[in-house]
């Protein structure tokens, strides 16, 4: 197909991560099949990510999903960082990626005096006291690591975990008075013979990708998945000889369709803009090479203040308009709008209106609003 426009192209992302353009999804488990993985670095934004994608949710669906329906489950998976993932998909992602961060971490286990024999001794002891006694968190699982040898302080501890978790051995369980806990991915999920592997693996999950994010590149997928250059463009040939993929341009840039998306480009935008609050480090912002398309450059360091830290973020049909925070105890949001055109911030105080009921709603907490303005 031909050429699209920045908006044209927001509008198709917006879409495909149900953030824009009135789509929203209808269950915890729904949304994170529709998208596959939501950020959940930290646990309340992973939430806030699903509910911004969905209608009526409260936070209590959200952990049912989590620890009873166990529809979804909390993980290292894209770019060995944390998210949830549909708990159908979790092996054979890990199959996928797990070889790949292992590899990458193998620098930071030496730094640590992490050798090889030391890591499959506090692996055996991980099976055996979650084995033994379920779901345990991290304190105490440091005290049974620190018999064999491993330091109770810094990050040693944290990163044998994730290591156990990259190899598929354990995954998040249920949440205690606020505090993860980990479990046997033996026990906890059910038991799936198959998946894909190798690179069809790497196919299924630029296909999945493609689904959400699309117009993309495979330079995108390689820096949303955490996959090599090599991977990325490997599973593009493979989606493109199957004739999947339809080429197209944002304007002088080379992107990518699935086919079965292309009669999106000509659907109508919503008569209003479509305001969605996304949580801290929402993965609509981290699924790109570039961020120009879904934050105004000029505003980039507002949303992106460094650090590691990504604000929440509030968006209009797929488009930064600014940043938002909960007060402590979850009370009031204050908003702080970009600078924009006379006019602009009215049209938008409507959806920022719902959006902030919305939240205390998924919360369950009361609090009001206060919108701010930062420059003309």
């Amino acid at each position: 197909m031909g050429v699209l426009d920045h908006e044209q192209a927001r509008t198709l992302r917006a879409r495909g991560q149900g953030i824009g353009g009135n789509v929203r999804f209808g269950s915890a488990a729904e949304v994170v099949e529709r998208v596959l993985a939501v950020q959940a670095q930290d646990s309340r934004a992973g939430a806030l990510g699903i509910r911004v994608r969905a209608n009526g949710l409260t936070c209590a669906d959200v952990r049912r999903a989590l620890e009873e329906d166990r529809s979804i489950v909390r993980g290292w998976f894209l770019r060995g960082t944390l998210h949830m993932v549909p708990s159908t998909d979790a092996r054979w992602l890990l199959g996928l990626l797990g070889p790949h961060f292992l590899r990458l971490s193998a620098r930071r286990y030496r730094e640590l005096g992490l050798d090889e024999a030391l890591c499959d001794r506090a692996e055996g002891v991980l099976v055996k006291v979650l084995g033994d006694e379920g779901p345990s968190t991290r304190a105490q699982l440091t005290e049974h690591l620190a018999s064999v040898g491993v330091s109770p302080h810094g990050q040693a501890v944290f990163h044998l975990i994730r290591r156990a978790a990259l190899r598929g051995v354990v995954c998040h369980g249920p949440e205690r008075d606020g505090e993860a806990t980990f479990v046997l991915v033996a026990d906890w999920l059910p038991a799936r013979a198959g998946g894909p592997t190798g690179e069809a693996a790497e196919s299924e999950l630029a296909r999945r990708y493609l689904r959400a994010h699309a117009p993309a590149s495979p330079q995108d997928f390689a820096t949303w998945s955490g996959l090599p250059q090599t991977a990325a463009r490997r599973a593009w040939h493979t989606l493109g000889t199957t004739g999947h993929l339809t080429p197209c341009h944002i304007l002088d840039e080379s992107s990518t369709l699935p086919r079965d998306r292309v009669a999106e480009v000509g659907l109508a935008p919503p008569a209003a803009p479509d305001v969605r609050l996304l949580p801290a480090y929402d993965n609509y912002l981290l699924g790109y090479r570039s961020r120009a398309l879904s934050v105004p450059p000029a505003h980039e360091r507002q949303v992106w203040p460094g650090g590691g830290q990504i604000r929440p973020t509030v968006v209009a049909d797929g488009l930064a308009r600014g940043t938002w925070a909960r007060g402590r105890g979850g009370a009031d949001t204050t908003v702080s709008l970009f600078p924009s055109q006379p006019g602009e911030a009215a049209a938008l105080a409507g959806g920022i209106a719902a959006e902030t009921a919305d939240i205390a709603r998924f919360l369950g907490v009361s609090g009001g609003r206060n919108v701010r303005r930062t420059g003309q």
